[in-house]
């Protein structure tokens, strides 16, 4: 079923233009990162069943020289199995499942970058295009006063550097224009980098959202994906001080022989064969084990120190740029757009276009500023969401 959806959405974005959610839904189930990690996993699960099993017994055959009318010629066949202490099974089965936690987060974690990476991709794709709409007004818009002006003042040479300075002006914006066709297909080919398949045309609006509440997104924090490996590397940890423990104890060795004599009784051999931990390694490596683990947990501290602040950078980031919107659309541009009235009228009549110029560019200037404040609180909208370990 899945896909089949994917497939249906490669085609869909062939035809025409596909939504971000569709973009996501569909990387998710073709990043190559992302599949590594799954085999990871599967290979992991075998080490899980491989991990409840004994090792292999031993099949030793000897044969002495002597003669065989001697009572102590013989052949020997012996079987030896390792019995491991009682509770070493179930702690390495532990450990081995503990790393698997780790993996899963991990997966997680990458999933959670992988849509973040995606969605700062897309919504610089869609304030690329803002851009790029307005740059095209301003330069349909600047031709026309150019034309305008010239067909009122033509014979008036003291107009002459207003009209030099309206034509310079259209072509930077025509070099802007450029610049971001350029930067526009680069966001797309990264895109599609990311998404694994090829995206050529993203359907995206942005808005301005509300302001943003640091308390709500603090205690929304509980799903970080770099706190939760650690807290798995520390469960990991754990299971393998418990399995340095368990390795305290002696393991136990069974021996079954079976001997062979041409002119004598063949006869069975019994043995017990016992490790002796005399040495202290064991309590070195679980002591080892031990540090370790508080290694892990003191990282997991720093982990949540770190995570807290970077929440505080990005909730600043989303604040800023929501102050500066609010700023732009509820303030200066209302005053600029009346400085833009009063010299735009003023062309009609063979005013001064130099005049007129700065002011379209002032307000060019506004409405960039607020486009990239939209796409700035959007991503770091974006980041706080990865913080929070949300995958849409």
């Amino acid at each position: 079923m899945r896909k089949t959806l994917l497939t249906f959405l490669l085609l869909a974005n062939s035809l025409w233009a596909i939504s971000l959610s569709d973009v996501i839904s569909a990387s998710l189930e073709k990043n190559p990162s992302l599949r590594a990690i799954d085999a990871r996993l599967e290979a992991n699960a075998i080490s899980v069943e491989i991990a409840g099993k004994f090792e292999n017994p031993q099949l030793l055959l000897s044969k002495n020289t002597l003669d065989s009318a001697q009572p102590m010629s013989q052949s020997v066949a012996t079987i030896n199995q390792k019995i491991l202490y009682f509770s070493k099974l179930d702690s390495k089965r532990k450990v081995v499942l503990a790393r698997e936690g780790v993996l899963k987060e991990e997966l997680k974690f990458a999933k959670v970058e992988l849509v973040r990476r995606i969605k700062e991709e897309a919504y610089a794709i869609w304030e690329l295009g803002e851009l790029k709409k307005i740059i095209n007004e301003y330069v349909q818009l600047t031709r026309q006063n150019v034309e305008l002006h010239e067909a009122y003042v033509s014979d008036a040479k003291n107009h002459h550097m207003g009209i030099m300075k309206a034509k310079l002006s259209l072509a930077e914006l025509e070099i802007r224009e450029s610049s971001l066709n350029s930067k526009i297909d680069s966001a797309y080919a990264r895109l599609s980098q990311l998404a694994a398949f090829e995206v050529s045309d993203l359907r995206i609006a942005l808005e301005m959202g509300e302001k943003p509440d640091l308390k709500l997104s603090l205690l929304a924090m509980t799903n970080n994906p770099s706190v939760a490996i650690k807290d798995k590397e520390l469960l990991a940890k754990n299971a393998e001080v418990a399995l340095a423990d368990a390795n305290r104890y002696p393991d136990f060795n069974l021996m079954l022989g079976y001997a062979h004599r041409e002119k004598f009784d063949d006869y069975f051999n019994f043995g017990v064969g016992v490790s002796l931990p005399i040495y202290g390694t064991e309590d070195a490596k679980k002591e080892e084990r031990k540090a370790e683990a508080l290694s892990v947990a003191s990282q997991g501290e720093d982990v949540k120190t770190s995570v807290n602040a970077t929440l505080k950078t990005y909730y600043a980031q989303m604040l800023s740029a929501y102050e500066i919107y609010h700023i732009i659309q509820d303030d200066a541009l209302g005053q600029i757009e009346h400085m833009f009235e009063i010299s735009g009228s003023s062309i009609s009549t063979g005013g001064d276009l130099f005049k007129y110029v700065d002011v379209l560019f002032s307000k060019l200037k506004l409405e960039e500023k607020s486009v990239g404040a939209v796409s700035d609180y959007a991503r770091a909208q974006a980041k706080i969401s990865a913080l929070k370990g949300e995958l849409q």
